[in-house]
Order: structure tokens, then sequence, then C-alpha cells
């Protein structure tokens, strides 16, 4: 019983926040394989390729009666990598869809995405990007019951309520800027840091007759890649996140190991930490130009006792190409990413 109660109320928070439009944003543990969603800076920012496309897919509570599911698939290339000597222009889309809670409330977003790169000398980069697009948040409320719906055993939802609710789908444009810095001194260290800021125009987003808004989202992370040998890559970095109030942070690292020599298949394997949250295990593996990763999160806060420490899981897949007579050091002669 007691078990049941702790669940319940987890809903009934889940469902308060998210329908009064100060949820946190949709996010991945694998940030990083999700480049467009968390800065529009990264787009055309591809070391390894001229083009990539991307899928993401997050599960999240599987134990608790209606888990949360993300999606996300992106695509970006680059443009005027031969025309313009010290830099080029990344253009990229991406779709995000989330379904979250009794009430099936369903977040779908596009965007379509622009960045310019620029060298600055032999061994760093500068980059600028900004994306725009749409969202669209709807709910099925004949799903969902209100405090004024308990009848003294238990909610129902065929009694009536006086939730103020007006509307069930809503829409509105969104925007977004970021920029990034990378640092090359050698071929055996990369170093990558980057910034932005989500929901630059505040947009209106409430099913309720009232001015409330999608607060900024403030973004920032820290990455590098040090080649340690011919078979070790080590991959380390931080990310931090902050929202009306709410902070998230990221501490960790993955490491690639040669498995064929010429860095065609590659193993993965990789800890990370999120604060108050989850403790977040990786393990991924490279055939070529399709790279895929599988992490679990482990919940240690406060939640654990009502999900048995069951949070999500999550698998990112990321093709990386090279447009058409053009070679892997042509490719790269920009940014020296480690490689194997």
């Amino acid at each position: 019983m007691n078990q049941i109660v702790k669940i319940s109320a987890c809903l009934a928070i889940l469902i308060v926040v998210a329908i009064s439009g100060y949820a946190q944003d949709l996010h991945f543990s694998q940030y990083f394989n999700s480049p467009l969603t968390t800065n529009p800076a990264n787009t055309g920012f591809i070391p390894d390729g001229n083009y990539r496309i991307g899928i993401n897919y997050r599960d999240q509570w599987a134990t608790i009666p209606v888990p949360y599911k993300t999606m996300s698939v992106y695509g970006d290339f680059q443009l005027f990598r031969d025309k313009l000597e010290y830099g080029w222009v990344g253009v990229g889309g991406v779709i995000l869809r989330d379904v979250a809670g009794s009430g099936n409330l369903t977040s779908t977003k596009g965007y379509a995405s622009i960045a310019y790169h620029q060298l600055l000398g032999q061994s760093s980069l500068l980059s600028l990007g900004f994306n725009a697009g749409s969202a669209n948040k709807r709910v099925d409320i004949t799903k969902l019951t209100f405090g004024d719906q308990w009848n003294g055993k238990f909610f129902d939802s065929q009694m009536p309520t006086g939730e103020p609710i007006t509307q069930t789908s809503i829409n509105y444009f969104d925007l977004q800027a970021g920029m990034n810095y990378a640092y090359f001194p050698t071929e055996n260290i990369y170093i990558n840091a980057g910034f932005s800021v989500q929901h630059i125009n505040t947009p209106r987003e409430t099913f309720y007759d009232g001015n409330n808004v999608v607060p900024r989202r403030y973004i920032g992370f820290l990455n590098a890649s040090i080649k340690m040998s011919d078979m070790v890559i080590i991959n380390p970095s931080a990310y931090y996140a902050t929202q009306a109030g709410a902070r998230e942070y990221m501490l960790g690292m993955n490491a690639a190991y040669n498995l064929s020599g010429d860095g065609a298949k590659q193993v993965f394997g990789g800890l990370y930490y999120r604060g108050n949250d989850a403790a977040i295990f990786l393990v991924g593996y490279q055939l070529n130009n399709i790279k895929m990763m599988f992490n679990y999160d482990i919940t240690t806060s406060g939640l654990s006792s009502a999900n048995s420490r069951r949070g999500a899981y999550e698998i990112g897949i990321v093709y990386t190409g090279l447009y058409k007579n053009r070679s892997f050091n042509s490719a790269k002669r920009a940014t020296l990413c480690p490689s194997f």
C-alpha cells in the first residue's frame, strides 16, 4: 500500500508540473549524441565527416504505470567546405517527440538550424549557430483526474471538475542560439566548450487562460578527446543546464577501444553521474560509419524507493558520412579530432 501511495504521489506531482508548463525541457543522457538539441552551434560541427544522421530514444521510469518516452531524429551537413578556406556553414534540422503521463501529454517539436564555423589560426575554431521552429503540446484531459474528483475512496474521473483548462492543444514559435569553441593543439588532444540559450523568445505555453511562458534554458558543456595510445581514446565531459530554478549537471567519461587496428571497429564503455538523480552506465559499438550507444540510468534520488532504482534506458545511433570524392583526411582538415 505504501508503495502505491508513493507512486501515486509522484504521478500527481509530475502531472501538475507538466500541465502548468514549468517542467524542464526534454533531455537525453547522451547529450553528446543529440548535438542539435544541446546547442545549435553544433550544426555542421562534424570533425570526422561532412554529414550525419542520428536517432535518439529514451524510455524513462518504466516501473511507473505510464512511462515517459522521448524520441528524436536529426540530420545536418556542411556547405561551402571547399569554397571557404577558413570556415564553412552547417545546416540541419531536428524533430522531437515526447509522450508522458496518464494524460498522454505529448510534445512535438521541429526545428531548422544553421551555424557558421570559423577557423582561428591552425589550432582553434569558433562556431555560432541558431535554430528556430514550431512546437505543439497537447493533453487528453479525459484520462486525467484532479483533486476535486476525490470521492472519499478514490479519484472518480466521472465526477465534474472545476479545473480551469481552456484548451487541450497549443502551438508556439521557438528560438535558440549558441556558440562553441574548439581547441586542438595536437592530433592527440581535442577540447570543445559550448554555451547555448533556448527559448530566447520565452513563448507562451499553457493549457489555462493565463500568460505562462516557457522560461529560458541555459546550457553549458565541456568535452575533451584524448588519444592515450593507438588502442585507446578517452572522452571526459561535463554538462550543466538551468531553467526556471531547476538545475541539472552531468559529469563522466567514456572510452573507445580500437578493435580492428584501423578504427573501423570500436567498442565503448563509460560511466556518468547526473547530480542528485542517477548513475549512468554506457556501452557502445562502432562499425565503420555507424556508431550505436546504449545507456541505463540507475536512479539515486528519493524517487528510487518508488521505482526500484529503475530510471531510464536510452539508445543513440549516429551515421557519419563523407561527400562523394572526398577523403577522410580532406574532411577533417579543419578540426583535428583524435582518431585511430
